[in-house]
């Protein structure tokens, strides 16, 4: 399902005019920033400063090297470590 869907929208792609790729680039930019701005206060809401903090940083390198695993391994042992916790 998501290959069409991303089938499906690498067809839209295409019939957008080249000036307009610059506005849609620029929305999805402010949109991944802003829900990134959230996501960053929720973590410093609901962790630790330590965790928080490396959350944070492996958010960014995430990102930067395009794998969320980084990321998502520190939440599974985060989730570990509360469900052992309780």
């Amino acid at each position: 399902m998501a290959d069409k869907i991303n089938s499906f929208i690498d067809e839209l792609d295409k019939f957008v005019p080249a000036k307009s790729k610059h506005t849609v680039i620029e929305s999805r930019a402010s949109h991944v920033i802003a829900s990134a701005i959230n996501l960053v206060q929720l973590i410093r809401e609901n962790y630790s400063e330590e965790d928080a903090q490396d959350l944070i940083k492996r958010l960014h390198r995430s990102i930067m090297s395009e794998d969320q695993r980084k990321f998502l391994r520190k939440i599974k042992d985060l989730r570990g470590a509360k469900d052992e916790g309780q």
